[in-house]
């Protein structure tokens, strides 16, 4: 199991005690609004828990808890899957952010680490992303991610808005920033 750092997080991959963090992410309407519709009680967090485990240890790869650094507390969750749970479809990425964290760029900072790991070591050939056409917050972060809207799609048993990017993209985007950097 893969853990990813960044300048301010460490993406673990979700265990066990990861539970009241998790908990206290998936409890909060807000951040669950436009994921599932409803906060997620502690017995759905368990199985989510469970869930992901069981992926991690038969494909490698799953959620990851962010952990901030400086706070050593759990701040968010994010993935890399199979778009609707099917290893025939391409790679996803999502996350989720506590209310308190939103709009200080810790989305895109852990969204560039699940990408580099989805191109670099998982070999995608390609990488989606989803999210309620309303949510604009998730939009902003596909954007800056460098994904490209494709238009509504049915995914989930949803109406959504799908951003995408190929690999050959992705890697020249990184030499740009690199070379800015």
């Amino acid at each position: 199991m893969t853990i990813l750092t960044t300048a301010r997080l460490r993406l673990e991959p979700i265990t066990d005690s990861h539970l009241e963090g998790l908990c206290r992410l998936n409890s909060d309407p807000e951040v669950m609004r436009y994921i599932s519709g409803q906060a997620e009680t502690r017995e759905e967090t368990l199985n989510m828990i469970e869930r992901v485990k069981a992926r991690w240890e038969e494909i490698g790869f799953s959620w990851w808890s962010f952990i901030e650094i400086e706070s050593q507390e759990i701040i968010g969750a994010g993935c890399i899957q199979y778009l609707g749970r099917d290893p025939k479809n391409p790679l996803e990425i999502g996350s989720r952010l506590r209310k308190d964290k939103w709009g200080k760029g810790y989305a895109s900072e852990a969204a560039r680490a699940m990408a580099a790991f989805a191109f670099d070591i998982l070999k995608a050939e390609s990488l989606y992303a989803i999210c309620m056409p309303e949510n604009t917050a998730s939009s902003r972060v596909m954007k800056k991610l460098g994904l490209n809207y494709r238009g509504i799609e049915r995914w989930n048993e949803k109406d959504v808005a799908t951003y995408s990017i190929d690999k050959a993209t992705w890697q020249k985007q990184q030499k740009i920033w690199f070379n800015a950097g």
